[in-house]
């Protein structure tokens, strides 16, 4: 089953953020077991760096890149993503583009805090809490 990750998520985990991190840490470690396939896209990465590098310096920054290109499958992002994305036309940017890249590999969910930029997602959007759930039962 392939998931794709929000950057909320990821920086839960990497950056420790709380009340999130817990559930966070745990879809991380279901996608660590085998549970499910994860997938990031390519312009969280991007993203990733500069938040980090603000919050933490550039070698935690770095050190944060590296955990994820090591750990889960990056979607690309090419024009014809960002073309799907700008057809979207969703209050963020941003969500459109994770949006086209789940669509792009076929995803079953988007794992989110925040879900409201997905209400239009052909792909659905669930909580960590609720992908838990989901594994579980």
């Amino acid at each position: 089953m392939k998931v794709l990750l929000d950057l909320n998520i990821v920086m839960d985990v990497l950056l420790n953020r709380q009340p999130w991190a817990a559930d966070s840490s745990a879809v991380w470690n279901a996608h660590q077991s085998g549970e499910f396939d994860g997938y990031l896209a390519a312009t969280e990465i991007t993203n990733l760096h500069y938040i980090v590098r603000k919050l933490a310096g550039e070698s935690t920054a770095r050190s944060a890149i590296n955990v994820c290109l090591n750990g889960f499958a990056i979607v690309p992002v090419d024009q014809p993503i960002l073309l799907a994305a700008e057809a979207l036309a969703g209050k963020d940017f941003e969500d459109d583009v994770c949006i086209a890249c789940a669509v792009a590999v076929s995803a079953v969910w988007i794992v989110t805090r925040d879900a409201s930029g997905f209400t239009q997602s052909a792909v659905p959007a669930i909580s960590p809490a609720d992908l838990l759930k989901q594994l579980r039962s």
